[in-house]
């Protein structure tokens, strides 16, 4: 069985600003600087709790001065976070209307969206034993956002998409939502019940969501996907996980990642971020990769 939801993955047109707005205001920690591997010249930023875990990360693809995107049919949109509880909303209610961000709070809920239209929920469910909240200056632990709990769905062919993740990938179907993983590592995947127009990808949209598999069984996966006829790649690996992606009959665009080796496999835990970081095979390429990136601001570097 896969176990929630192992990262979402949008795109930003301004990497500084990105940054300034996930680990600056909402507290994440940049837990790594490194490339689009497909595109070296622009950054792919990924931002989670303190030891950077699946299903606490969000990631970002640079597409400098990107337009904005208008999500739509075969596109993923909003993400929802847990906190731990209202006192965690009323923090983060007031924070965020301090960074001119505006929010709509209701129910246990709190709805916003970033600098480029990316939208977001923070949803009251409670703390675990195992987490791991981000250390940030301005936002108490016990207030920080803890992972990714669900996110939305809307499809070409929301039928075809719902045959294709609950057989391909082997979510349950609760009628209005599809629901990954049980126990403590659950995501929600909301289908929009009817077809969507077609989306169009720029800055603010999702460009795709990652679900976590077992390291042991993700083989296993591929061979469940091609058999429910969703042509998966290749094993592609990404240095911190493996990953087989698919496109649905909806054109929703999925990935099955494994746990690890985790976000530390090529820093030390302390400073993991800091540095950019680069595949082996693009190491030879660092002063020219390095020339044509805009700097950035870590905020972990102040220390």
């Amino acid at each position: 069985m896969l176990q929630g939801i192992h990262h979402v993955t949008a795109i930003t047109g301004d990497s500084a600003a990105n940054v300034r707005f996930y680990a600056g205001v909402l507290g994440l920690r940049l837990v790594k600087t490194t490339v689009n591997h497909d595109e070296p010249g622009a950054y792919h930023l990924y931002f989670g709790d303190e030891g950077g875990r699946p299903r606490t990360l969000i990631t970002f693809f640079e597409v400098p001065g990107a337009a904005p995107g208008q999500p739509g049919g075969g596109m993923f949109h909003s993400v929802a976070w847990r906190v731990a509880d209202q006192q965690a909303l009323d923090f983060w209610e007031q924070r965020l209307a301090a960074h001119d961000t505006v929010v709509d709070r209701e129910d246990g809920r709190l709805a916003f969206a970033d600098p480029e239209g990316l939208s977001h929920v923070l949803i009251a469910r409670g703390t675990r034993d195992d987490d791991s909240p981000a250390q940030a200056d301005g936002v108490p632990p016990e207030h920080a956002l803890r992972e990714i709990i669900g996110v939305e769905a809307m499809s070409l062919a929301p039928e075809r998409s719902r045959a294709a993740l609950v057989q391909g990938l082997g979510m349950a179907d609760l009628g209005e939502s599809l629901v990954v993983g049980s126990g403590d590592h659950v995501g929600r995947v909301g289908l929009h019940p009817e077809p969507m127009s077609r989306g169009a990808q720029g800055a603010g949209t999702i460009h795709h969501v990652a679900f976590v598999s077992p390291d042991a069984d993700h083989k296993k996966w591929r061979e469940r996907l091609t058999g429910g006829h969703l042509a998966p790649t290749q094993v592609v690996d990404r240095i911190y996980f493996k990953s087989v992606y698919a496109r649905e009959p909806g054109g929703l665009l999925v990935e099955v990642a494994t746990v690890g080796p985790g976000m530390a496999v090529d820093e030390d835990p302390e400073v993991m971020g800091i540095a950019l970081a680069l595949p082996p095979w693009l190491e030879p390429h660092r002063t020219s990769i390095e020339a044509r990136l805009t700097p950035i601001h870590n905020p972990r570097t102040h220390g």
